[in-house]
């Protein structure tokens, strides 16, 4: 921001004035905040002598004050002086001095009101009166624009000297002194009309905010004389006096640029001067632009300025957008795509309007494919890139269906680009794969599986599967209750429903924990719908959803959230639609934290929604559950995912995707069975880390990646690291159980045989598939390993 030099002398003073004078009429918003910063409640339209009570506290303040004064009564008068010898020469008419100085000396009696005490400001009020009526009584031969100076200027300077602050009081300062020396020099009452009404125009095109009845006054003049309203609009409210210079400087300065440094130009622009321009200039969009593409720092500086400074936020936003489009457009490698997101993170998270709901899906599709290249195989890096790749194409269909056909042209070409970029990309990665000499590493352990990246790796449920589609399809569909231990994989079941189950069922996954971050109702009810629009976006055969209504779902978020669930039924009427809410334990905190009764809202799903059925999931059923659950699942169907299938285990081990290599002895897969018990995560984790030995032996050994096999030995030689890795999903469930839980199983591996009285914690633990039903035997030996080693370090 600009600083006012120190006060020293005279003309320092005077410069400072006229530093004023220029804020006041280009720069409002530098002045308003200097203003802030001597006084916090200080306005641009504030009269500072309100606030004579401060000044002796806030030199600042007084200082102002006083050349708010010097400017609202000299700059009139001045301007009189410039004007009045140019009016004579142009019109051949004698300016009207006398009604002129009348005006000005009523102006002056009005601003000593300010400057006064209560008492000084009653008896000059009481002389403005005396002056008005004795300019009436006695003066009437004079004229009536004598009386017209003396009323206008005693009254303006009274009423409006004390309120409006230095761009209002200048203003209307200037276009009175003016146009009274000239409004009775003309004789032509259309004439006098124009003139009236452009000065009119002028002042309230500077001044914007004087008292409402001021304005609706001086409006009321306006419309008497007609046809000066429109000619005041355009002079004044639309200032086309500064416009055309401004239009002209813009013009010379573009040209300029395209033969020199562009950057340095962005110094010059006009709104760097008059931060409030009406019209619109051309050309400072494309300059910011050409000037990004050599000095990025210069053009986010200038675009942060107009953003903030100006009243120019549709040329920012237009800025914006072209840099946006001219990043995008430019990418012609694989690695170009990745440093996209990175390059454009300074961009708002609301884009400008008219890079649509594009740009956040294109940078999502960056950071994918920085995911992509930063993985360590380029099997991995194969993988990752086929959900930027499946994103792509979603997109370019999303375009092509599109109703903004400009969004779509534009972005068309763009999306084609990148698609090829990155199936290019895919085909060359594939082909290094083929020649690795390492084993490809494709085993997942900890995430839930994603249809769009694991592709094939789920293995089994088809049970689960078939009893969801059969119990969602009948005729009353109960509550469907998913549950089984950590990491048994009951999210990759729901992520894959869609793709097991029939097309006429519309499964929309919810993850409650991710909703219990919401910390109000309007909050919790906005993710909710969210989650639901954007899990129907990711089904196999995309199906979109309509957004519920904004201000409904404010003023009262779950009757709103009803209407919309209602308004689904009626627009995709051929489809039944499965709730999923994962991690339904986290309801109950959500309540508390949303004030909200979410289950109440579930439960009238349940009664008045027919085609919407619901499943939750997760890790207890319902015996486990408090008691009010049970009056929100009466009519519940429990569906528990356990460990795979023998043969599903084997089928994960051997064929995790399609043309896996024979690494395994038989006694290594036996192995892996073994101790895992074909829990699927413990599987995925012990092959990964078999792998991860694997490749260890042929890099240092250099063998061939064809004749290393896992044996039994190597498989139990990984169950160290296996434990390590595998810390927080041990440390879990281990924790999760309750001390006589715990007591019970530092017994079992002490070699002790639990008796009757510990038949009830068997019993439990035997339900949270730990121990074998005699109580004697871990059913997985690993979780016993993990145990043993607690137990040695407690020791």
């Amino acid at each position: 921001m600009t600083k006012i030099p120190p006060a020293n002398n005279f003309r320092t003073y005077v410069a400072e004035c006229a530093c004023l004078l220029y804020w006041a009429y280009f720069k409002p918003y530098t002045f308003e905040r200097w203003l802030r910063d001597i006084h916090p409640k200080l306005k641009l339209t504030d009269n500072p002598f309100v606030k004579r009570a401060e000044f002796r506290t806030n030199p600042r303040l007084r200082r102002y004050a006083a050349q708010f004064w010097w400017l609202i009564a000299v700059v009139p008068f001045l301007a009189v002086l410039l004007v009045a010898p140019v009016y004579t020469v142009a019109s051949g008419e004698q300016f009207n001095w006398f009604i002129n100085c009348l005006f000005w000396v009523g102006w002056l009696i009005g601003l000593f009101v300010v400057r006064g005490s209560y008492k000084n400001r009653l008896f000059v009020g009481v002389l403005a009166l005396l002056s008005i009526f004795v300019a009436f009584k006695f003066l009437w031969g004079v004229g009536l624009g004598v009386v017209l100076g003396v009323v206008l200027g005693v009254v303006l300077g009274v009423g409006l000297g004390v309120a409006p602050g230095v761009a209002p009081g200048v203003a209307l300062g200037v276009a009175f002194s003016v146009q009274l020396g000239v409004l009775f020099a003309v004789g032509s009452d259309v004439a006098r009309g124009v003139q009236l009404g452009v000065v009119l125009g002028v002042a309230l095109g500077v001044m914007e905010n004087v008292a409402l009845g001021t304005v609706l006054g001086l409006a009321v003049v306006v419309v008497v004389y007609g046809v000066a309203s429109g000619v005041a609009f355009i002079f004044g409210i639309l200032r086309v006096y500064f416009w055309f210079p401004e239009l002209l400087w813009m013009l010379i300065l573009f040209m300029l640029s395209q033969s020199g440094d562009k950057g340095k130009y962005l110094r010059y622009i006009p709104p760097r001067f008059d931060e409030k321009i009406i019209l619109p200039l051309p050309f400072i969009d494309k300059l910011i632009v050409e000037v990004y593409q050599e000095n990025p720092a210069a053009a986010r500086e200038t675009i942060d300025y107009l953003t903030t400074s100006t009243n120019q936020q549709k040329v920012a936003a237009q800025a914006i957008t072209g840099i946006t489009i001219n990043s995008l457009s430019r990418c012609q490698h694989l690695s170009d795509i990745r440093d996209v997101a990175e390059q454009l993170a300074w961009i708002p998270s609301a884009p400008p309007e008219e890079l649509g709901t594009v740009l956040p899906h294109l940078l999502d599709i960056s950071q994918g494919v920085k995911a992509s290249l930063d993985a360590t195989t380029s099997y991995r890096q194969s993988e990752l890139l086929k959900r930027p790749i499946s994103a792509l194409r979603k997109l370019q269909d999303n375009l092509a269906f599109g109703k903004n056909a400009q969004i779509a042209t534009t972005f068309g070409s763009i999306t084609k680009r990148w698609l090829s970029i990155l199936e290019t990309a895919e085909r060359t990665l594939e082909e290094q794969t083929g020649h690795s000499t390492e084993i490809r590493q494709v085993y997942i352990a900890g995430n839930s599986l994603d249809p769009q990246t694991a592709h094939n790796r789920f293995k089994g449920r088809i049970d689960i599967f078939r009893e969801i589609e059969t119990l969602t399809l009948s005729e009353s569909p109960p509550v469907l209750l998913l549950y089984g231990g950590r990491r048994t994989g009951k999210t990759s079941a729901l992520k894959y429903l869609p793709h097991k189950v029939d097309s006429t069922i519309v499964p929309l996954l919810v993850d409650l924990q991710g909703a219990a971050s919401a910390a109000t109702p309007k909050g919790l009810a906005e993710n909710l719908a969210t989650q639901i629009i954007d899990a129907a976006r990711q089904l196999p055969r995309t199906v979109k959803l309509p957004y519920p209504n904004g201000e409904k779902l404010a003023q009262d978020p779950f009757p709103a959230l009803q209407t919309w669930l209602g308004e689904i039924e009626r627009t995709i009427p051929s489809k039944r639609f499965l709730l999923c809410l994962d991690e339904f334990e986290r309801l109950r905190e959500v309540e508390e934290v949303t004030r909200t009764r979410t289950l109440n809202f579930l439960r009238n799903i349940l009664q008045h929604r027919q085609k919407w059925t619901l499943l939750f999931s997760g890790s207890h059923q319902l015996s486990e559950l408090p008691p009010y659950w049970s009056d929100y699942l009466i009519n519940s169907r429990a569906l528990r995912i356990s460990y795979l299938q023998e043969s599903e285990a084997r089928e994960l081990i051997l064929q995790p995707v399609e043309d896996f290599a024979k690494i395994y002895e038989p006694s290594g897969v036996d192995a892996i069975i073994q101790l895992t018990r074909c829990q699927p995560y413990l599987v995925q984790l012990v092959c990964y880390e078999v792998v991860e030995l694997l490749n260890r032996e042929i890099r240092e050994n250099r063998r061939d990646a064809g004749t290393v096999k896992a044996t039994f030995e190597d498989v139990h030689a990984v169950i160290p690291t296996v434990l390590e890795r595998g810390g927080p999903y041990f440390q879990e469930l281990w924790t999760s159980l309750e001390e006589s839980d715990r007591t019970l199983l530092r017994c079992v591996v002490q070699g002790e045989t639990p008796t009757t009285q510990h038949e009830k914690v068997v019993g439990k633990l035997v339900q949270k598939e730990i121990l074998e039903k005699e109580g004697n035997a871990f059913q997985v030996p690993l979780v016993q390993r993990f145990v043993e080693q607690v137990v040695e370090e407690e020791s």
